[in-house]
């Protein structure tokens, strides 16, 4: 009975690490007597003991790798470090076990080489603004590289950049520089808007007066137009009304001495009087009592006009 049991012991010993559960997104790879027999994927698996033996496990999910920083040399002489980042994935198991030694120090070393070749064909200038080309070309060359390896690089990235401190410096003054001609050139324009904006309302300002005296100068001119449009009107009025009323010589003639007396209004001293007048006295009765003058010791100077 004991034996049985020490059997039975020696059975599970044996046997029961022969039994593997891969879980997702691993791998197994399985060699028979040192050679490959296949690879395991996710389930339950069964190995001969002490034949079949788990040669390497594989983790089939996409991983990062961030690199330390490598020298570089552009191709205007200035030394700087750069670091990058590389995705990739393993696609078969089998060749990544079998394909190269240490899989990723390999890759760390190929991303150095192959960063050193693209940075060496460019200028500074072009390296810090083409790193979109910097990863581009960089993941070509490595996933071709790395395809005998069961690697495929899914994308690499340039992390950083670090020239030397005095290209920094010197980096720094032009930018610098930069911001304070883009501040001068901003601030001009802005002063040219603003002069143009002050000279267009003058201008339009200037307009508008214009237009408004010049409407104030056709509207004067309109209405003494009107005015003395009127008066002629009246008078032509009163022509004709005398015309109509047959108005007679004494009639005109007193008309002609309302002229008169409007014309001298109390302060002329000297009166042209028409040739035609036929009584003198009788004239200067009748300005008297027209214009309301009393005697006085100085009377105005009559003058008889040359006859007609």
């Amino acid at each position: 009975m004991e034996l049985l049991i020490a059997i039975l012991v020696i059975v599970v010993i044996i046997i029961l690490p022969c039994v593997k559960i891969v879980p997702q997104s691993k791998a197994y790879v399985i060699e028979r007597l040192g050679s490959f027999l296949t690879i395991w994927h996710n389930g339950l698996h069964f190995k001969l003991p002490f034949i079949d033996r788990i040669s390497n496990v594989v983790v089939l999910k996409e991983m990062v790798r961030d690199f330390d920083p490598q020298p570089v040399i552009t191709k205007d002489n200035v030394t700087m470090q750069i670091d990058t980042v590389v995705y990739f994935q393993i696609t078969d198991p089998k060749l990544y076990t079998y394909g190269v030694e240490y899989p990723i120090s390999a890759i760390e070393s190929l991303t150095a080489t192959t960063l050193r070749n693209i940075i060496g064909e460019l200028e500074l200038d072009q390296t810090l603004t083409s790193r979109d080309i910097i990863n581009s070309k960089m993941r070509s060359i490595l996933d071709e590289a790395t395809d005998p390896w069961g690697i495929k690089v899914n994308r690499v990235e340039v992390k950083n950049i670090l020239p030397p401190r005095d290209i920094q410096d010197a980096m720094e003054k032009q930018m610098r520089a930069e911001r304070e001609r883009r501040e001068k050139i901003l601030q001009a324009e802005g002063e040219k808007k603003s002069s143009i904006l002050i000279a267009e309302g003058e201008k339009e300002s200037a307009i508008l007066r214009a237009e408004a005296d010049k409407e104030a100068r056709i509207k004067r001119a309109e209405g003494e137009a009107d005015a003395l449009l009127k008066i002629k009107n009246a008078e032509a009025e009163g022509i004709r009304l005398l015309k109509e009323a047959k108005a007679d010589e004494a009639v005109l003639q007193l008309k002609s001495y309302e002229t008169l007396s409007k014309m001298a209004d109390g302060h002329a001293t000297k009166i042209l009087v028409p040739a035609n007048l036929q009584n003198i006295a009788t004239f200067g009765t009748v300005l008297k009592e027209t214009i309301g003058i009393e005697d006085k010791p100085k009377h105005p100077k009559i003058e008889k006009g040359p006859r007609e």
